[in-house]
């Protein structure tokens, strides 16, 4: 069963539905019970401090010192005035049951981190929170960063704006969120994750659909993934299995399109060829790798002849390493209608509305933002609105590059999980490039093909990494792609 990623908006619609149904206080008593799991699991003795906000968070941590006091924890609650009526009821049920909270100072606070507690729980901000911090909320928030305490954030660290990437000066920085229902943007991407640490979705205790009808993205599963995998009979043969064209290389770049087609063999393609204008390309795919073809032309306009004359690939992949006519030799290439990654070079603002229905965009950050004539920083800060954006402006299927990577198509996103941080290395998305496009070619469709290619593409970078480090090179991670399927497959 996917997951799902939620937004301000998202969570507020969802509170809506809870609070017309009659459900918001049984989702609110779920989400506390979670938190005090949580912390029982994370710290099983010792005292417990809790502190509450304001607001729905304030609400959550009263109900987790309630369940955490009912099984014998000894807790200190500090909270700030509430001002929810279900705040005000939950802090009151915590009185009648001998837990009187105190208030909330940065005095009260610092006395209290002084007696060092076992584990403190953050319920200050939630989702509703847009920086910048009060002065006093910010005082808060240095005292809790600087005891060197365990800290457990209820929904998402305070101090982080849940839509945004960014990390905002000042938030906490939790060694575990518990958030609900499912993961905020900022708990997945860019340097926000950095504060959350561990991350454990809980339950509400409601029909996943009101949750789905309400989220930013799914993130499926490995078993919703491998669902997705071709499937090979014994009859198979190399005709049958893809004919996949890597179109690439430049002076400068001739392993760019080599990197692709080593992805495209290890991914499953039966024949792969490499086409280039650049005569050290073909040595190059010789000598990595003598299953890779390679044709050298004058000029990549006679590939344009050789599919009028009916030699057709079913799959290719374009723009690696290619160079500055990169654009020119995709909108060839687009024109043909066959399925097709496009890379790199290729990634150009004029390709916009040339597209099909079985066209791969897989840009990085940088090149995001080049087609969509943005700042990167607009990209990285918001990388589901980015690809959102980038789909409907090109079509097809767009695959944003990135720890995690961001898949959208007309009729959502998608935020496959996995990867390894020696990732970060020149080449790793040639080979994603070729990766997906022996899954075109193997007959998945655009968003099976980004999908299974993104998954496999980290899970071989999980593998590899494993072994290598950080030092990890994008032939490395070829390597890996199957026993990526293989682990894949078992889920």
């Amino acid at each position: 069963m996917s997951d799902f990623v939620l937004g301000v908006a998202g969570v507020r619609a969802l509170d809506t539905r809870l609070e017309r149904a009659g459900l918001l206080e049984l989702a609110m008593e779920a989400a506390g019970r979670a938190v005090a799991q949580a912390v029982q699991a994370a710290a099983p003795v010792g005292r417990v401090l809790l502190l509450a906000g304001g607001g729905a968070n304030g609400a959550d941590a009263y109900v987790a010192a309630r369940w955490l006091h009912a099984e014998g924890r000894e807790v200190t609650v500090l909270g700030l005035a509430a001002k929810p009526a279900l705040a005000r009821a939950n802090r009151a049920r915590l009185r009648a049951v001998g837990v009187s909270p105190a208030p909330l100072t940065p005095a009260s606070l610092g006395r209290a981190l002084k007696d060092r507690p076992a584990l403190v729980v953050d319920g200050l901000l939630g989702t509703g929170f847009v920086p910048p911090l009060r002065p006093e909320t910010a005082r808060l928030l240095a005292l809790l960063n600087a005891s060197g305490l365990p800290l457990l954030s209820i929904d998402l660290p305070s101090g982080l704006e849940a839509g945004a990437a960014t990390l905002p000066e000042g938030c906490v920085r939790a060694a575990l969120t518990v958030t609900f229902g499912g993961a905020k943007p900022a708990l997945i991407y860019g340097p926000a994750a950095h504060a959350a640490g561990e991350v454990q979705v809980a339950e509400l205790g409601v029909p996943a659909n009101w949750v789905a009808a309400q989220a930013l993205a799914s993130r499926p599963s490995d078993a919703e993934i491998a669902a997705r995998l071709p499937v090979r009979f014994p009859d198979a043969h190399k005709g049958t299995a893809g004919t996949v064209w890597i179109v690439g290389g430049h002076p400068g770049t001739v392993g760019a399109p080599v990197l692709s087609g080593l992805g495209a063999l290890r991914a499953g393609a039966g024949l792969v060829t490499v086409h280039s204008a650049e005569d050290d390309v073909a040595a190059l795919a010789v000598q990595q790798a003598p299953e890779l073809m390679a044709r050298i032309h004058p000029s990549l306009q006679e590939l344009d002849a050789l599919v009028q004359g009916g030699k057709r690939p079913d799959a290719l992949a374009l723009g690696m390493g290619l160079g500055p006519q990169a654009a020119q030799w995709a909108r060839m290439a687009l024109a043909w209608n066959i399925p097709a990654v496009i890379d790199a070079d290729a990634l150009q603002p004029d390709l916009a509305g040339a597209g099909h229905a079985g066209v791969v965009w897989t840009p990085h950050p940088g090149e995001a933002a080049r087609l969509l004539g943005v700042p990167t920083p607009q990209v990285t800060r918001d990388p589901i609105g980015a690809a959102r954006s980038l789909q409907e402006n090109f079509g097809g299927v767009v695959v944003l590059k990135g720890g995690p990577t961001t898949v959208a198509d007309a009729a959502g996103v998608y935020v496959p999980c996995g990867g390894h941080p020696g990732m970060a290395s020149a080449g790793m998305g040639d080979t994603l490039s070729g990766v997906i496009a022996a899954l075109l070619g193997q007959g998945l469709s655009a968003l099976d093909a980004a999908l299974c290619g993104v998954r496999l593409h980290a899970r071989a970078g999980e593998l590899a990494g494993a072994q290598h480090g950080y030092g990890l090179s994008a032939s490395d991670l070829s390597a890996q792609l199957g026993a990526a399927w293989r682990s894949l497959a078992a889920s």
